[in-house]
This record gives C-alpha cells, structure tokens and sequence, in this order.
C-alpha cells in the first residue's frame, strides 16, 4: 500500500546565509531564518543594524551579495507577477505623490493591484479609516504632517489586503494609541492568514510578534518568540523577592529549583529559576527556614529593553570580531 508523502507548506519567507555588501561594507552578514505562513515577524535592532537591508532582500529591492533568499518559494529578484500582487511593502522613506490627495494616493495604489473602481472605493475607505486619516482623505498628501504621511504609505500597503505584507518601521512618529490601533489590524490579518514582516524602533513591541528577529552589527544575533527571548536573557524565569529585613540570598543557592540568585537590595533579590510557579513556594519557605520573613514575591518580567541589551552584550562577549559591519 503507497504511503502518502507529506509535503511540508512553502514557508512565506526563508532566508540561507543571506549577506549583502556595499563595496567594503557588509550591511547584513550570513542571516538565516525561516518565517512560517499566517505569523508576524518583528525584526528590531538599534539603528543602522540592517533591519530595512533585510527587508530590502525579501521584496527585491536588494539581490544578496551571497546566500539564497525565498518568498513564497519564489526567488524576489525573479518575482512572478502572482506573487507581486500578493505581496503589500510600506517602505522606510516617503513615497506618496505630494500633489495628489490621500485619498488619491492610496487608490492609485489599489488600482496598480487590479482592484476595479467598486471594490477599489471600500477598501480605499477602510484602509483609511484604519490609520484615522479618513476625514482628511481630501488633503494633498503634500500637505500632511510627517506623521499622517507615514499613515497614508500604510493604508497604501494594506489596500489590496496582500498574503505577505512588508512594514518598514510602519509606527515610526505615530501617538501611542493609534499604534495599538494599527496593531490590532495587523493581528487582525494575521488571525486572517496574512504573515507581516514588521521592523520597529520600538522594542516593547515586540510583545505585539509572534517570532522577534534581533539584528545588531548586520548579524542575526537571535530569533525566537518574545517569552522565548526573555529565558534566554534571564537563563530561565526570575523571582523577585522582598523580605522585611536584610537578608543573604547566598543561603538559597544550593536548592533545587533555584539556577541562581543575586541581591538588588538590602532587601530584595532575584532567583533565577526553570519555572516561576512551581519554584515561588519553595524559595519563600526557604528564606523563612534561613531566619528571614518574606514581605512579598512574585515572577519578575524584565522589560525588553533589558532583554535585548542583554542579549546583545551576550552577541558582543561570544562573537568574533567584526570590522566591516555596523
């Protein structure tokens, strides 16, 4: 009896020591990763890390110095025009028609996708109103401010409701609460099906992706979920203990469940631990064994700032020497 063979889905972006160099410059170095059809990627890193010379790689922009890359199967420097159309790319730099209106802009976009003149004026509309930018629709794109700008290049990329969509630095300059707006679009796409590969300067949305790609120097340094990230900055999960008077966490070493401690106060510490749960009561019984009393504990969640600073001070210690890249 034939076995049927299993056939593995066509990732929606893969990259194999993918490098690229500009003469002596190498502005990304041996990057390899895999990201998976419907899921949002986060690549972050500090400016000038090769965040948009990624991107730049995956939609086409840039042909790589060496190393293969791959979207939805296909080469990017040889893109079918199938696969174009189902592709959405917000750029880093302003490219809107200055003299033509929001609203213009973002229906010129449409209509490049095919999108006839009925389903064109829906989603020109919605795309609008996602970004808040739908009771100035009639304001030369020239006109705006730098902020609402950006918003029209992103209502531009979502138009067409593409199946892999490209943000570059898509929040870049926006208030706080549209962005978790905008944010809980592109999870509303993902939830859809739609896989969102998004750089960001802001590193707490991170929490937003489901897979965070940090670049530091042109090098991958990590790729993996938020929570992911976090173990392997704190070596495991932490708990943060308060006692009511000074007490030596040294005592606690020698536990089981405990991977570490280290004092941050006269008074408080931290326990590096495998799981947070399960180890919070043995290391509070433990410090009432040690004569100490507890005022509080609870499971410590560095913000990722820290995470990727310590990240890449972890790169920096173990990586050789680069001269080339920055």
């Amino acid at each position: 009896m034939n076995q049927v063979q299993y056939i593995p889905p066509v990732a929606a972006v893969e990259m194999a020591d993918a490098t690229r160099s500009f003469g002596d410059f190498t502005a990304l170095r041996d990057a390899s990763l895999r990201v998976e059809q419907g899921t949002i990627l986060g690549i972050i890193g500090p400016s000038g890390a090769g965040k948009t010379t990624c991107v730049r790689l995956m939609t086409g922009g840039l042909a790589p110095t060496a190393g293969t890359v791959r979207v939805l199967g296909d080469d990017p420097e040889h893109f079918t025009r199938r696969t174009r159309e189902r592709l959405g790319y917000m750029p880093q730099q302003f490219n809107l028609y200055p003299d033509l209106s929001a609203r213009e802009n973002v229906s010129f976009m449409a209509s490049l996708y095919g999108l006839l003149w009925l389903k064109r004026r829906s989603r020109v509309r919605k795309a609008l109103e996602v970004v808040d930018l739908w009771d100035v629709r009639g304001r030369r794109a020239g006109q705006l401010s730098g902020g609402m700008q950006r918003r029209v290049e992103l209502a531009s990329a979502l138009v067409h409701d593409p199946v892999i969509l490209f943000l570059d630095e898509p929040t870049a300059g926006i208030d706080p609460l549209l962005r978790a707006r905008i944010w809980e679009e592109l999870h509303r796409r993902r939830d859809a099906g739609a896989t969102l590969i998004v750089t960001t300067q802001y590193v707490n949305e991170a929490e937003e992706c489901d897979q965070v790609a940090l670049i530091a120097e042109g090098r991958l340094v990590a790729m993996a979920p938020p929570e992911e990230l976090r173990r392997r900055a704190i070596g495991g999960q932490a708990i943060e203990v308060e006692t009511e008077a000074p007490f030596d966490p040294s005592a606690l070493a020698d536990l089981p469940e405990v991977l570490g401690v280290r004092p941050i106060g006269v008074t408080t510490f931290l326990a590096t631990v495998d799981d947070a749960g399960s180890a919070m009561p043995v290391v509070v019984e433990s410090v009432a064994a040690h004569g100490g009393a507890v005022e509080s504990a609870r499971e410590y969640r560095p913000s990722f700032d820290d995470v990727f600073a310590t990240l890449l001070e972890q790169a920096e210690s173990s990586a050789p020497p680069i001269t080339d890249a920055a």
